[in-house]
């Protein structure tokens, strides 16, 4: 057992020699061809696969793998002959039936031969680098079947015939067509491209050539892009049903060609149903039929765009430019506002919210409303007029929307600083009246003003407010400290801090001798509880409650302004007074008491005098009286001063003086920051610098600019470089 165990056993080659019958080769072969022609046949049921199998595997093996191959390339040639022949007589629709049913019984009997030759496609293929079996039948399909002189252009013309008929609304043999176009596809995609492809794009072209040009005949273009949509959608749903995936792009490429890009500009142009008419009249539907067929196309959008900002830019210039709609600043901005709302709409619902037409329409936008110089003007009155009476009732949210709407408007403005100079105005003036109807909402414009601008935008703004909250303060320690004073005229005083609100040209007018008492004693409570500071009466901007009693006993509490107090205080002691004796009396400068006179004269519904002669105007030689017929429902009667809503020629010259000055130290404060940073720079360099640091809240003049550089240099904080005159040096 153990010298088994040890002994080595070696395998040797089988020595003895096989002797091969040398008719062995031919047949086998009959016995496999004889297979091929059953199998075609259809009488493959009586083949044993395992005896086919091994034969040709003993082919291969024995060397005669070439005859096996060669005898199996004619073989199926003779048969796909006799196929071409049964093919090329089926007439009519029966064509491609008889193809299709061909190809498929072909299939088969190439599955079955692959089976049984596998042998020799793992083996002999490889080594000689002949075409598998497979591929070999499909080749030689191809060559016999498809590329036969007969059966190649009657296949084709077949096969547009069926789309042509399609496009045109007769029903055809999806089915049958996807099984023949996924022959040619499974032929290679070169057969599929050269026989069916290529040529299906060229008469695909012609075809919406044809069509487009006859549908832009009679069709608006609202129309014509449904058209268009429907067109596109059909190729896409063709693609989808019996076209290889591939061809979805090039042929929606020829839709997008023939139906859109050839057409853009007069579809974009059409009269009374382009893009401007469907604008106009809001079409969204159409618009977004507009943007996603045009978006498919080269330039497409850029020319809706273009077309949308020329539009808008002119529509903008006429609005703003127009004289009836300057009248009313109100319905100025709310058209501003109205045409807005429109565009977001569009390009919300219709545009897919594209960031390049928002772009657009901020920059059009930014154009037309800064052609007006009372923009900054009319915005601050928008917002005065909302904040005085419109924003009654309103929720909250409503408020913050219309906030918003403002603030998107200031962005535009490139001469920030006039709509602040404004604004500020205003908001005084509603402050001090007791005129704003939502404290919150005022804080709220407040807080977005500064977050756009900065605290340096906002900070007097919210002083005027501090002022206000102390002056309640103030006036609960007068009279704390004055309790004799409850039982006399009531004073409401607020003080405010001189470089917080706008300033005002001190006016003094002669107060009735209670108020002027009264006065006083509150300015020796205020300087004696605040020292170092002084005190100057605003009575200009005072307001004043006043009850009287007219001709039949009839009383009425009059709401007033302190001037208008001052008139009527007089009456008292006169039952007639001339315009001069008030005048004197009064000391109001000529252009106020002629308001406050027309206001409670002339004033149907307010006039508690009257005045002789009769008239619209004052007179200096005009009469006044108590109006002793004076009536009103109410018991409170307010009386309005007549004063314009928007500033005179002369008030609007002196806001834009007091703009331009309030410039000149921004402007050179920005210049010496940036020739501190940079030591030495050219004039051109200075002037962009100081523009872009400034743009925030106005346009610079490059003139002012050059004058501010001057004025530096004069005091000594810049000079000019000796060798080049157009360099400044900062001088530490």
């Amino acid at each position: 057992m153990s010298n088994q165990k040890k002994r080595n056993f070696q395998i040797e080659a089988f020595k003895h020699r096989v002797v091969v019958d040398p008719k062995y080769a031919e047949r086998t072969w009959k016995i496999i061809e004889h297979a091929i022609h059953e199998i075609y046949n259809h009488n493959a049921s009586g083949l044993s696969f395992e005896e086919l199998y091994r034969n040709a595997y003993n082919m291969v093996l024995h060397k005669f793998g070439d005859k096996l191959y060669s005898g199996l390339v004619t073989t199926m040639s003779a048969h796909l002959k006799e196929i071409s022949k049964s093919i090329q007589v089926a007439q009519g629709a029966l064509f491609l039936e008889e193809l299709n049913r061909k190809w498929n019984d072909h299939n088969k009997a190439l599955q079955m031969i692959r089976d049984i030759l596998m042998y020799m496609d793992r083996t002999y293929i490889p080594n000689t680098r002949k075409t598998p079996v497979h591929e070999l039948g499909l080749n030689l399909w191809r060559d016999y079947i498809i590329h036969s002189g007969k059966i190649q252009s009657r296949l084709l013309s077949t096969l547009l015939e069926l789309v042509h008929k399609e496009r045109t609304g007769e029903v055809i043999d999806r089915g049958l067509m996807r099984n023949i176009i996924k022959m040619l596809m499974d032929l290679g995609s070169s057969v599929y491209q050269e026989d069916f492809e290529k040529p299906f794009l060229e008469v695909s072209a012609e075809f919406y050539k044809v069509e487009s040009q006859k549908f832009i005949e009679c069709c608006d273009c609202g129309d014509y892009l449904k058209k268009a949509e429907i067109r596109l959608n059909e190729e896409i749903e063709r693609v989808a049903h019996y076209l290889d995936v591939k061809s979805e792009a090039k042929i929606t490429n020829v839709v997008e060609k023939e139906m859109i890009a050839n057409h853009m500009t007069r579809l974009v142009q059409m009269e009374n149903s382009g893009l401007v008419n469907m604008l106009l009249n809001d079409k969204y539907e159409d618009l977004g039929k507009m943007y996603n067929l045009f978006k498919r196309v080269p330039n497409g959008l850029s020319m809706i765009r273009d077309v949308m900002t020329s539009h808008l830019r002119e529509t903008g210039r006429q609005l703003v430019t127009d004289v009836e709609s300057s009248k009313d600043p109100v319905e100025f901005v709310q058209r501003l506002l109205d045409e807005r709302d429109k565009y977001d709409k569009i390009i919300c619902q219709a545009f897919s919210n594209s960031k390049t037409f928002q772009n657009a329409l901020n920059s059009s936008f930014e154009y037309f409303i800064n052609l007006n110089s009372r923009s900054p003007e009319f915005i601050s009155l928008f917002v005065d007029d909302k904040l005085r009476k419109g924003l009654k009732g309103v929720t909250e949210e409503d408020v913050e929307i219309i906030l918003d709407k403002v603030m998107m408007l200031f962005r535009y403005l490139r001469e920030k600083d006039v709509f602040e100079k404004y604004y500020k105005q205003h908001l005084a003036k509603r402050l001090l009246l007791g005129k704003t109807v939502c404290d919150d909402a005022e804080r709220s414009l407040i807080v977005k003003l500064k977050t756009e601008c900065g605290y340096q935008f906002t900070s007097k703004l919210e002083g005027m407010f501090t002022d206000m909250k102390t002056s309640e303060d103030t006036m609960q320690g007068f009279y704390a400290n004055h309790p004799e004073l409850a039982d006399g005229p009531t004073l409401v005083v607020q003080v405010l801090t001189t470089g917080s609100w706008p300033t005002q040209p001190t006016i003094t007018c002669n107060l009735p001798t209670e108020m002027a008492t009264l006065c006083e004693k509150f300015r020796s409570h205020y300087l004696g509880t605040h020292t170092g500071r002084r005190l100057s009466w605003q009575t200009n901007m005072g307001t004043a409650d006043i009850k009287a009693t007219f001709g039949k006993g009839q009383k009425h509490e009059l709401n007033v302004s302190t001037y208008q107090m001052c008139v009527l205080m007089l009456f008292n002691n006169s039952d007639m007074l001339s315009y001069k004796e008030i005048e004197q009396a009064t000391e109001i400068p000529t252009s106020d008491l002629k308001r406050c006179l027309q206001s409670m004269a002339c004033v149907k519904g307010k006039n508690v005098l009257r005045k002789e002669p009769m008239s619209k105007d004052i007179g200096t030689d005009d009469a006044f009286f108590v109006n002793d017929k004076f009536t009103s429902k109410f018991y409170k009667v307010k009386i309005g001063t007549v004063v314009a809503q928007k500033e005179s020629e002369p008030e609007k010259l002196e806001t834009r003086q007091r703009v331009e000055e309030d410039r000149k130290p921004q402007i050179e404060a920005a210049v010496v920051r940036i020739m501190k940073s940079r030591r030495v720079l050219d004039h051109n360099n200075v002037i962009a610098e100081v523009t872009k640091q400034l743009q925030s809240r106005f346009l610079a003049n490059p003139t002012e600019i050059k004058k501010r550089i001057e004025s530096l240099i004069e005091r000594e904080f810049l000079e000019r470089d000796s060798a080049d005159r157009k360099v400044y040096r900062y001088l530490a």
